[in-house]
Formats: C-alpha cells, structure tokens, sequence
C-alpha cells in the first residue's frame, strides 16, 4: 500500500485567476498563503518567481487573442516523499514549441529585451520544467522544485 500513503501525501490547491496582468498580485498572494514551514523560505520565493513568469507568459503569450473572460487556473502541488513542489500553469492558448524556445532564447542583451526571459528564469529556478498540450485542448506549464 506504498502508494496509497504517498497519495495521502499530497497536497493539492488549485485556483482561476482572470487573464490579465493585473491579477498578478492575486495569484502571487494566494500562493504566499500555501507556504508551509517544511520549504525555506529562499527556495519558496524562487517558486513564486517562477510561477509569476509562468502566469505572465500565459496572459501575454497563450491568451494574447484570447477574451479577458477566459481564465487561467494554477495548481500547486506538495508532495512528502520526495518533498516536491509542482507548480502547474494551465492555459487555453493555442500551443507552442516549448523545446524549440528553450534552445533559441533571445539574442538581445538583458537590458533591451521586453520580453523572452521568462523561460531561462524557470528553467533556472526549476528541478524539471514542462508544457504539455492536454486532450482538452489546455496547455500545461509544470514546474517541479525538490526541497
């Protein structure tokens, strides 16, 4: 029953936010409420700037021709063995190369770029960094922390 108790184990909160940037200060203050003790406080603020990257791209990127009614749902879940972090960013936006822009980020220097650095912020912060197009037509954002 190994697995039973690992389902046990976990913990799961999932939330809509509207898609629009200024919904970034809802989503990151529920997920300050998730803290828990057990995670230091330097790997979870790194989690909430990945998640805020992950978030931000959703509403510039997926849901660009988007209306603003269509929502965006984050996930967070924790897991005790092993103690992970999931961080799931589900969008409704058309799909995208995610291998592809991993390899080719922008050219541009840092202070130029208006955009393009979210993914190398995750892909830093992140033991395992995701997208995956679902059968409902969602695209899913995972980004995994072990502590």
């Amino acid at each position: 029953m190994k697995g039973f108790e690992q389902l046990r184990e976990l913990q799961t909160f999932s939330k809509q936010f509207p898609s629009d940037l200024n919904a970034l200060d809802q989503v990151l203050s529920w997920f300050g409420e998730l803290h828990p003790s057990s995670i230091e406080t330097k790997l979870w603020l790194q989690c909430k700037l990945a998640l805020a990257e992950g978030y931000t791209n959703a509403v510039k990127y997926a849901h660009k021709d988007l209306p603003p009614s269509v929502s965006i749902e984050v996930e967070v879940i924790l897991g005790q063995s092993p103690q992970r972090l999931e961080i799931r960013v589900w969008d409704c936006g058309a799909p995208f190369d995610f291998e592809r822009r991993l390899r080719t980020p922008s050219s541009l220097p840092a202070d130029q770029a208006e955009g393009g650095r979210g993914l190398a912020i995750m892909q830093k912060i992140a033991d395992k960094l995701s997208y995956t197009r679902m059968d409902d037509n969602r695209n899913c954002l995972m980004i995994v922390k072990f502590y």
